[in-house]
């Protein structure tokens, strides 16, 4: 009922374009701290060039990385509250709270609720559960809201340059290579593919019909980074901080689209449906959970928390429960890929 009442809430805010300005500022509006945190997001290029979904292309020294492969899990998971001695999860549940990088401005994904001022979302669900390995409850998490280009620099351990990292970011985060060089990733979760956002206006019926029209996408992004390179056509990439000011920005009329992946345009869609979404996915954007480089041990725990999801459905539910018939009535989770 909660959940209906607040999509229904978001659903009358987002019924114009002054409205749908409201709803993007009620996104931003939260308070940092206490259990939030405060608040950016990193990648390489794809080039945009045939119909059909393609993955971003990797320098020339990564041919032989297979970016979707992550460490198996143990075979026996730990009982929450008694990690393996030494381990980085046992210096987590000594700590008493996990520290997560997170957004707070993707809507579905990683959101502050305007009814009641907390994150919620899908990402923010899967943390819960991740929790709840961890410590047998939902809430030892210490959120911390991030953008989109500070999803790498806040996992790094150089206390010099990060005085407080932290030990998780699950962000709607691209797994590749090049990010593989700074960070680990978890399996596969969710795939999606970059697409297009646009008025309902508006004559464009994809990416090609967009040559020299300003195009907004969150700096630190694969999306920024495939739209820089496209070069048939050449749009104007719009590089801002957060998904909801390029939303605002295209209700003012300053940008002509929003494109980045098609799971994050069904939020600004939701908060805003004077707006729609258009032509096919031009990029293949698989999504992990990204730990420090070192801590193999709790990447392969994550990847049974994964795992234990994939098994009983709950991740399959994830999927339904906030993206539902927007991404489609038979999504199920990617099948698990392992390097060892």
């Amino acid at each position: 009922m909660r959940r209906a009442v607040r999509r229904a809430l978001v659903r009358g805010l987002g019924a114009g374009v002054v409205a749908g300005a409201v709803v993007s500022a009620l996104m931003l509006g939260g308070s940092p701290g206490g259990g939030a945190g405060s608040g950016p997001r990193g990648d390489t290029a794809a080039r945009a060039a045939a119909p059909r979904a393609e993955p971003a292309k990797m320098p020339a020294d990564d041919e032989s990385c297979r970016p979707r492969e992550s460490y198996r899990p143990p075979s026996v998971m730990p009982q929450p509250g008694h990690m393996p001695a030494g381990s980085t999860m046992a210096a987590i549940v000594k700590r008493g709270r996990l520290i997560a990088g997170v957004d707070q401005n993707s809507y579905l994904f990683g959101y502050r609720d305007p009814l009641t001022g907390n994150l919620d979302g899908y990402e923010i669900r899967m943390l819960r559960r991740i929790s709840t390995a961890l410590f047998g409850r939902d809430d030892r998490i210490e959120f911390r809201t991030i953008s989109s280009n500070q999803r790498i620099p806040v996992l790094s351990p150089d206390r010099k340059v990060n005085p407080d990292p932290v030990d998780i970011v699950v962000d709607s985060m691209t797994i590749n290579c090049d990010r593989w060089k700074s960070v680990a990733f978890s399996t596969d979760y969710m795939n999606a593919g970059q697409k297009v956002l646009v008025p309902k206006s508006s004559t464009a019926n994809s990416i090609r019909d967009l040559g020299g029209k300003k195009v907004c996408a969150a700096g630190g992004t694969t999306s920024i980074d495939t739209l820089r390179a496209l070069k048939d056509p050449a749009v104007i990439p719009w590089p801002v901080k957060d998904w909801t000011d390029c939303l605002m920005l295209m209700q003012l009329g300053q940008v002509a689209a929003v494109s980045t992946d098609d799971t994050i345009l069904i939020g600004l869609h939701k908060q805003d449906p004077n707006t729609k979404l258009i032509g096919p996915r031009f990029t293949d954007e698989p999504h992990g959970v990204a730990m420090q480089s070192q801590a193999i041990d709790f990447v392969r725990f994550v990847n049974g928390v994964l795992e234990q999801m994939r098994q009983d459905g709950s991740l399959a539910r994830l999927g339904q429960d906030w993206l539902g018939q927007d991404y489609g009535p038979d999504f199920a989770p990617p099948a698990p890929e392992y390097r060892d």
